[in-house]
């Protein structure tokens, strides 16, 4: 299994914006998380410009496919997302 870091660039009023599509996304968060490969996904404060979502999967495909089935990006939240590889070097042990 590989770590992967899905980076979400969310538009300028996402908090305000996110409400109407934020239990959708929790669900879709979660159901990720259930199947093991969503292991920790939050946005980033001060400013709230970014979210980071840790998943460990087989490819970058599964964190693709999350992203284009996200209700965040689906509704127009975010407005630039990334997938990129990432080697974890300390508290990849089982």
């Amino acid at each position: 299994m590989n770590y992967f870091a899905l980076i979400y660039e969310v538009i300028d009023d996402y908090v305000a914006r996110r409400a109407a599509f934020r239990e959708e996304h929790l669900g879709h968060s979660r159901a990720a998380h259930r199947r093991g490969e969503l292991l920790l996904g939050g946005a980033f404060t001060d400013p709230v410009d970014k979210a980071l979502l840790v998943f460990r999967v087989k490819d970058a495909t599964v964190v693709e496919e999350f992203a284009r089935h996200d209700p965040y990006v689906i509704n127009g939240l975010v407005r630039k997302w990334a997938v990129r590889p990432w080697t974890v070097v300390i508290g990849n042990q089982p």
